[in-house]
């Protein structure tokens, strides 16, 4: 389970956790708080009809009585309202009147008239002088027979006279309470949907900085050229920022380590040779023509150690970017013409024609010096493999968003063995036609060009002869004017 899950999780059941608490609280008291607010509208009501009995208390509560005429009134009145969700169509109260004693003088029910209702906690309390209330079941085993009951004095004078109580069914208040449990629990899902989308917001800004740096160390670590990303987190940042430079440290000394082994391997040789030559002329007898030889020797390899420090450095200086630092608009057909113009003197030598074929918009977002760099090491390959009086072309082709450099010549195939290697370092084939091997940095520079421009480079061998495909990425591709399509032809 990844970081940003696992955060997405947690956040959920906290999130979850907590509505369902704070909905269940709530929920407890919706009953509560519906029977509180029917029962303020019912003291009210109680008092009402409390002072309008005071006021026919000395006409009695007969059966023809104008109190008992309008109580019969209201419990004949049709009614049709919409309450919310439930509709009400008929009375639900209940009235009865006692006196002091407790004896009931009216009631809604006529079969209760003359009971005593004295033990009862509304009438008992009221006549204390206290408020008087209770909850009854007309059945002990069935709670939606339960009747809320409130009461009121009622005086004559400043003499109290008796007790008028309003009783109500709690079922009547249950599709309010459902309504509202309905509403709250709706609104709780909508709360948790919500909290989720938080949550997962949440993880993934998180998460995003941890990702964006385990991107970064995967990167490095697979051998890419990457940049410490730049974190908002602060704490992440510094982390970063110390990855990158335990990671430089490693690769710096692991860089020395392997180039010191490779470079005392490949100056043995040359350094064998002069010292052998030296050895050989500080003798006295050495005829003029062997010390000349001798002479030629040290100068060559010489010049074979100026040459392998020379790529060294080139190489050393592309291995340690990560990224082109001032990238501009160049034009591949130009430079491959330069080099190919530049290469004349030495292609003449071997009497061999150089071809620039270009089919399309040649353009790209590069490095003009690198880019020149690698074409020329492709060339000088090309032209010491080939035979005399052979060809050496160039073409520049457009591939999908990439622009390919082929540079082919008719010279013998490489081994198998050896075209996944030419591009180590060190590692060098035999001129055909002096056997001697070069630097064998060379190629290992193309490479590392290549991927600072998004790109590869590809040995393969053709019927006649050996192609190298360099490839590389055009960038933010520049706007071209003029025909996309050129071609020329240069020869020596």
């Amino acid at each position: 389970m990844t970081l940003s899950t696992r955060l997405l999780v947690a956040w959920f059941l906290i999130a979850g956790l907590a509505t369902v608490l704070f909905l269940s609280s709530i929920l407890n008291q919706v009953p509560s708080s519906v029977r509180q607010a029917s029962e303020e509208v019912m003291v009210d009501s109680a008092n009402l009809l409390a002072g309008i009995a005071e006021l026919h208390w000395n006409d009695g509560f007969t059966s023809d009585s104008p109190f008992s005429n309008a109580v019969k009134r209201y419990l004949a009145r049709p009614l049709d309202a919409q309450i919310w969700s439930r509709h009400k169509t008929q009375n639900e109260l209940v009235l009865y009147l006692t006196d002091t004693q407790g004896k009931v003088l009216f009631h809604t029910d006529a079969s209760q008239i003359g009971a005593d209702y004295s033990k009862w906690r509304d009438v008992s309390m009221t006549l204390r002088g206290e408020y008087g209330a209770r909850t009854t079941r007309n059945d002990p085993e069935d709670e939606t027979t339960s009747f809320m009951y409130v009461a009121a004095p009622v005086y004559q004078g400043d003499e109290l006279a008796g007790v008028l109580t309003l009783g109500k069914p709690n079922a009547s208040l249950h599709p309010f309470i459902t309504l509202a449990h309905g509403y709250f629990w709706q609104r709780g899902g909508i709360i948790l949907l919500g909290a989720l989308l938080l949550g997962a917001g949440m993880a993934y800004w998180l998460t995003r900085s941890v990702r964006q740096l385990v991107d970064y160390v995967e990167r490095a670590r697979n051998g890419e050229r990457v940049s410490p990303p730049e974190l908002a987190d602060r704490e992440l940042a510094r982390l970063a920022s110390a990855t990158e430079a335990m990671r430089q440290e490693i690769d710096g000394k692991a860089y020395v380590e392997q180039y010191v082994h490779t470079l005392t391997h490949e100056m043995k040789s040359p350094l064998s040779a002069i010292r052998g030559a030296a050895e050989l002329l500080q003798e006295d007898d050495v005829p003029a023509p062997m010390r000349s030889r001798f002479l030629a020797n040290i100068d060559n390899e010489s010049e074979r150690l100026q040459r392998l420090i020379d790529r060294l450095l080139s190489l050393a200086s592309v291995e340690k970017l990560k990224h082109l630092e001032h990238p501009e608009i160049i034009d591949l057909a130009e430079i491959a013409g330069k080099e190919l113009e530049a290469k004349g003197p030495l292609a003449q030598k071997k009497f061999l024609r150089l071809s620039l074929t270009c089919a399309a918009a040649s353009q790209l977002q590069g490095d003009a010096f690198l880019i020149e760099q690698a074409i020329s090491n492709l060339l000088d390959n090309a032209i010491e493999f080939s035979p005399p009086e052979g060809e050496v072309t160039v073409s520049i082709e457009e591939q999908d968003a990439n622009l390919l450099v082929r540079i082919g010549n008719q010279g013998p195939s490489v081994p198998e063995y050896a075209l996944d290697r030419v591009f180590e370092r060190f590692y060098s084939l035999p001129r055909p036609d002096s056997q001697r091997k070069s630097t064998g940095l060379g190629l290992s520079f193309v490479s590392e060009v290549a991927k600072l421009h998004h790109g590869h480079i590809e040995l393969h061998n053709c019927n006649i002869g050996v192609e190298a495909v360099l490839t590389l990425a055009r960038g933010q591709r520049p706007a071209i004017e003029g025909n996309a399509s050129t071609t020329g032809r240069t020869r020596a």
